[in-house]
């Protein structure tokens, strides 16, 4: 595993989400792992992955970065602000 281009902590109401974003390898699509877990697994709600997919979309760098989160506290929606 290659190291972090990026480190970051967010926080909304209670939940903290500790972020790191690296290049993304080969031709595969960039991946978000949150907690050891698929962000589908994860945020089953298309709409709390929207909220924390709107960054890198705004910027044009969806495919660009493989997202690693440990994720802790809060509730869902908290969760989806702080990432």
């Amino acid at each position: 595993m290659s190291k972090p281009l990026v480190q970051s902590t967010g926080r909304r109401k209670e939940a903290v989400a500790r972020v790191r974003l690296r290049p993304s390898e080969g031709e595969e699509s960039a991946t978000i792992t949150i907690n050891g877990r698929d962000v589908e697994d994860f945020f089953p709600n298309p709409t709390h992955r929207m909220i924390l997919t709107e960054p890198l979309r705004l910027t044009q760098h969806e495919e660009t970065y493989d997202v690693d989160v440990t994720m802790h506290g809060g509730g869902v929606t908290g969760q989806a602000g702080a990432l």
